[in-house]
């Protein structure tokens, strides 16, 4: 029994049968981070509690590494104070500790300037 040429299967070059694998593998990652990224997203639209419990536990430079996350944080957190718009309500305890103030009680008193910043 010979064998003819025509009855063995073609070989098919190394370079093409990666090519399929790689792409597929490659598709599942972009998948997986997309969902990790949606994933942060919503996380950092929870509240400054919820967010912080979930972020414990994350591996940190996975976080950072993996998503954009500086980009993700400021536009997840920016709010919708424009110009013009009444101040939200908050009270901060004072420096010395002995006391709070509230914007409500300030502005009872007369117009109120907020400067955020560093003087340094």
């Amino acid at each position: 029994m010979s064998t003819t040429p025509a009855s063995l299967p073609p070989v098919v070059p190394l370079k093409r049968r990666w090519k399929p694998i790689l792409l597929r593998v490659a598709f599942v990652m972009f998948v997986l981070w997309l969902g990790f990224v949606a994933f942060m997203w919503h996380t950092m639209k929870l509240p400054p509690e919820q967010f912080g419990a979930v972020m414990m536990h994350m591996p940190i430079p996975a976080v950072f590494l993996a998503a954009p996350f500086e980009t993700m944080w400021l536009r997840a957190r920016a709010g919708e104070l424009h110009p013009g718009d009444v101040a939200p309500e908050f009270s901060l305890q004072t420096l010395d500790k002995t006391s709070h103030v509230a914007l409500s009680s300030l502005n009872a008193r007369g117009p109120v300037v907020l400067v955020f910043g560093s003087y340094t």
